[in-house]
């Protein structure tokens, strides 16, 4: 199959994200959702969440930026799985908000993980 760097979908009437059969692999074994640096959010691969994100979250306890990186990424955190049937993950209505998406969603690969956002948002 070929690589897919980016989709556009629309949310169905639960908050479901149906994931392109190319990526639903990577995503098999689930998927942090959480607060992006901007209006979108961030959409991890649940392997590169633990052995990436959650080591570099760790830090130094006194260091105030790692403070507000924790914050930023734990607060509304969401781990989903997608369902076998369809590759749908349901998103979160607080996420949702953050990202400001009503219903259309894009989706960009940035590295190792998805930036998720409304047309309007997905580029700042």
């Amino acid at each position: 199959m070929a690589k897919v760097d980016y989709f556009s979908r629309k949310l169905d009437d639960k908050n479901r994200l149906t994931l392109p059969a190319e990526v639903r692999e990577e995503f098999a074994a689930g998927i942090i959702v959480t607060r992006g640096f901007g209006a979108y959010l961030h959409a991890y691969p649940k392997e590169v969440w633990l052995k990436d994100v959650e080591s570099r979250l760790k830090g130094d306890i006194l260091d105030e930026r790692i403070a507000d990186l924790n914050v930023r990424f734990r607060m509304g955190k969401k781990e989903v799985v997608p369902d076998n049937k369809q590759g749908r993950i349901t998103l979160d209505p607080n996420l949702l908000s953050f990202a400001e998406i009503q219903q259309d969603v894009e989706a960009v690969r940035v590295g190792q993980y998805w930036r998720l956002g409304s047309p309007k948002n997905i580029n700042s």
